[in-house]
């Protein structure tokens, strides 16, 4: 798989006043790269939680769980197939409680509520074997890469001085009766998770024999499932002590929730990072913030994918000031160079701005170049518009907005 560099180190000053306009200068490094991803970075996941799953007087999931999303639906089929391919994690905090309805699990229990149980929910819930058909069908229809989370605390129990701690030896019958069902349809699994709610020196036994099975059930390498670990929230110490445990070739990327992994270039420089999960608000999100606008502000620029030149992303998060924004690569930093002519070779750049309807950033409608982008009448992507820009004027950044913009001409000699 080709890799393509991005996120491109760049220096931004926003300076948020209550004035009408700033003139802002953007130095793009282009002569460093400071990461790299493959083409399948993009990532969505499909969690177990059932629809009388409520937080803060909220009830958000309804039937958007694994185990009861219609996949007939139009609307989500047409989504995942845009991305061509989207990568589909299957996990998330209660796949831990979570059976397989293979091998000698014959019972297939519900989802129950419990006071005191993990996550407010009964030990045990199950995939059906019907289920899992039915998923597997309509990832393949969609072309789905497919990351599974197993069930990390099968044969452990509570530890007794810590109640968010387990105890013991990881079970693994009831995920290789899944895994050979799996193998037995032909079904593709391109990576299996175990998550980790013990100790590091535990998980990385746990890790390890989960690697032992994949490699004994997926013989050939070329076809074998990645495995990912530990899928959870960065801790320094409890990293560390888990990647100097693990065995070169155990993991071959180790996932992390929300922070940075700062453990993983200097104690398994063998493994890729993979952020599992990421969002504005944990814990099933925020109502009045996870479907809205507001929810869209992040930042990075890369080399442009199959393409010359880079791609920036500005962010402008001041309600009151409007930005005129000049690009200056890192190889011509001279006052003589500070507008666009000269250095942007192409005479048009494309510019995609991203505005809020209305001027609300709580709003749950999206203008893409003062359009809203709304599904088609047949219910497919709309088409992503972009806007044509004489190169040589300065990018307009409005209040609370969110602008793409593509340069083919500028000088970034990291993108080779």
């Amino acid at each position: 798989m080709k890799d393509v560099k991005v996120s491109l180190c760049y220096l931004v000053l926003f300076l948020f006043s209550l004035s009408s306009a700033e003139d802002v200068k953007l130095v793009v490094k282009g002569v460093t790269s400071i990461a790299t991803t493959d083409n399948n970075f993009i990532c969505a996941t499909l969690d177990w939680w059932p629809a009388n799953k409520c937080d803060y007087g909220d009830c958000p999931w309804g039937q958007t769980s694994i185990l009861n999303m219609d996949l007939s639906n139009k609307i989500l089929t047409n989504a995942i197939k845009a991305f061509n391919p989207l990568r589909i994690r299957l996990g998330g905090s209660v796949e831990d409680q979570i059976v397989y309805q293979f091998g000698k699990q014959k019972k297939c229990p519900h989802f129950k509520k419990k006071e005191g149980g993990l996550f407010g929910f009964k030990a045990q819930r199950c995939l059906p074997k019907k289920r899992w058909d039915e998923v597997h069908d309509f990832f393949n229809k969609t072309g789905v890469k497919l990351s599974f989370g197993l069930n990390a605390l099968t044969g452990k129990k509570n530890s007794v001085e810590d109640k968010l701690n387990w105890v013991g030896n990881w079970n693994p019958k009831n995920a290789i009766s899944l895994m050979k069902y799996t193998i037995s349809k032909g079904y593709k699994i391109d990576s299996y998770e175990l998550g980790a709610r013990v100790d590091s020196v535990q998980y990385a036994m746990d890790i390890t024999r989960l690697r032992h099975i994949v490699n004994l059930l997926y013989p050939d390498a070329s076809r074998r499932p990645k495995v990912l670990g530990p899928g959870g929230f960065y801790g320094k110490e409890w990293f560390q002590s888990f990647l100097l445990n693990v065995a070169l070739g155990v993991v071959d990327g180790v996932t992390h929730h929300i922070y940075n992994l700062g453990a993983v270039k200097e104690f398994t420089p063998w493994a890729a990072p993979w952020v599992g999960e990421a969002g504005g608000a944990y814990n099933s999100g925020s109502k009045d913030l996870s479907h809205t606008f507001v929810n869209g502000f992040c930042a990075y620029a890369h080399c442009s994918k199959n393409r010359p030149g880079v791609t920036v992303l500005f962010i402008n998060m001041s309600n009151f000031t409007t930005f005129n924004i000049s690009l200056v690569d890192d190889m011509n930093l001279n006052p003589i160079l500070e507008t666009l002519p000269g250095r942007v070779q192409k005479t048009m750049r494309e510019e995609y701005h991203l505005t809020p309807k209305d001027g609300n950033i709580q709003s749950d409608v999206v203008l893409l170049n003062g359009t809203p982008l709304q599904l088609t009448k047949s219910l497919d992507i709309p088409e992503m518009k972009l806007q044509l820009v004489d190169a040589s004027s300065p990018i307009i950044a409005k209040p609370d907005s969110i602008i793409f913009i593509h340069t083919n001409g500028f000088k970034a000699p990291t993108c080779g």
